[in-house]
């Protein structure tokens, strides 16, 4: 393998200076045309390419931000990283995109990492409500923002989604289609999305009049796939199933589709399905799942020009909380053309359903 080229054999081609070559490549105009000239036809002839990363350290002006996601294989953090990118390539930054996997360990190892790259700016989701890792960032003199997560703190950024409001508008929905016996599967406890999307559900169940244990809570270990299915196979285990189901997420919502189906459950009229995030998958799945739709990309977008703007002018920025509003795409998974009710345990089939006209 050939070492790489570096500046000195630029210098040696050309036959110029080392300084005259940087001078080239940082500062082109006090170099004389014809000079500079022979220079880059000496780079282009060897192939030379710059050391970014080592005259950026030696500047002091890394153009650089890190992105900490919770989980990198759900579609929603791939939608959302993708804004920030093109964000980010606009304005001559590059993205390094770090996956916590929900860890408190493996989020302070990609915290730490990150600055010690001496990027510019992070974008977190964190793993917990708490500031640890921000303000570890912070007190190094990084910039951060909170994406996916609101905040309430004046000297902090966040972009986030009105999760609260999010739930509140599944749930309505789901009472609205006459569904009397709900179950939420939520996320682990410290992950702060699906406990607002818990807390929206309940104000659907309070505000419409409905007694508390309308809804049921069955926690999941993680958001994904796997664990939807698992806590399908739960719920489909029972003598008495739901009516519906709420989930804190799609992949949650997939795998329990799957499960469903599996069983020969029908989607929506012995069980309506619900999820969270609107991923492309939504729409695509064997039943189309209703969703609640969060605009991922203007997510990352917005998230990656507000710790780019801090990073440059970090005196002069002003800190904002961006907040979403996130709306209900209704497809097959819910719509319910009549109203169903499971009997009792003690009938005389606990998984013969009776069905009346609503």
């Amino acid at each position: 393998m050939k070492p790489p080229i570096g500046i000195r054999d630029v210098a040696l081609r050309a036959e110029v200076s080392v300084g005259t070559v940087s001078n080239v490549l940082n500062r082109p105009d006090v170099v004389a045309a014809a000079t500079r000239a022979r220079v880059l036809a000496a780079i282009d002839a060897l192939g030379y390419v710059r050391n970014e990363p080592a005259r950026q350290l030696r500047s002091g002006t890394a153009r650089t931000i890190g992105l900490v996601v919770l989980d990198v294989g759900n579609p929603f953090f791939t939608d959302v990283a993708r804004g920030v990118e093109e964000a980010a390539s606009e304005a001559g930054h590059a993205v390094i995109l770090c996956n916590s996997g929900e860890s408190v360990a493996k989020e302070r190892g990609h915290v730490e990492l990150l600055a010690s790259q001496r990027v510019h700016g992070v974008l977190i989701t964190p793993v917990e409500a708490g500031p640890a890792p921000v303000r570890w960032l912070r007190d190094r003199g990084i910039s951060v923002v909170l994406l996916d997560h609101p905040t309430a703190e004046e000297d902090l950024c966040s972009v986030a989604v009105d999760d609260r409001h999010g739930g509140e508008l599944a749930v309505t929905h789901l009472l609205a289609e006459g569904c009397e016996r709900i179950v939420m599967v939520t996320g682990p406890a410290g992950i702060h999305q699906a406990a607002e999307r818990h807390r929206g559900a309940r104000d659907a169940i309070r505000l419409a009049g409905r007694p508390p244990d309308v809804l049921e809570v069955l926690p999941a270990p993680a958001l994904n796939v796997a664990c939807g299915l698992r806590a399908g196979e739960q719920l489909l285990a029972r003598a008495v199933l739901p009516d519906a189901v709420f989930c804190a997420n799609d992949l949650l919502a997939l795998g329990l589709l799957q499960a469903a189906v599996r069983a020969g459950v029908r989607v929506p009229e012995d069980l309506a399905i619900v999820g969270y995030d609107d991923i492309d998958f939504a729409a695509a799945a064997a039943v189309p799942l209703t969703s609640v739709r969060q605009p991922r990309h203007r997510i990352g977008r917005t998230a990656a020009a507000l710790v780019i703007a801090e990073s440059l002018s970090p005196a002069e920025h002003e800190h904002r909380h961006v907040v979403f509003t996130p709306e209900l795409v209704v497809r097959e998974s819910s719509r319910r053309p009549r109203r169903a009710r499971w009997p009792s345990p003690s009938s005389n089939s606990s998984r013969t359903r009776s069905k009346e006209i609503g």
